[in-house]
């Protein structure tokens, strides 16, 4: 299993329209990456401009679907417009114990 977290910061006065490019993407990966296994944005209790995606799939396979897809590219070129691209940063991880309960 291949886990993504990503994290990024929400430009000072474009909240809204970068919550709203989250909740599409979300909703957008759901409906058609279906080896997606999670997708999940989060934002910072400390400081809400500060976001964090979790992300999981089964294979490089999936991982690789998704990188391709149409709909990440038209939300990779919207980062810039909506997120401190200096402060984005993205770590692969690799699942050594715990599990995930639906809730």
């Amino acid at each position: 299993m291949i886990t993504i977290l990503f994290r990024m910061k929400m430009k000072n006065g474009k909240e809204e329209p970068a919550l709203a490019s989250l909740r599409m993407m979300a909703e957008t990966v759901s409906a058609s990456e279906p080896d997606t296994l999670a997708y999940v944005f989060h934002r910072s209790q400390e400081d809400p401009a500060d976001v964090v995606l979790y992300e999981a799939y089964p294979d490089e396979a999936a991982l690789q679907a998704h990188v391709r897809s149409p709909h990440m590219a038209d939300f990779q070129t919207s980062i810039a417009e909506l997120f401190d691209t200096s402060a984005i940063k993205v770590d692969a991880l690799k699942r050594i114990a715990g599990f995930v309960r639906a809730g």
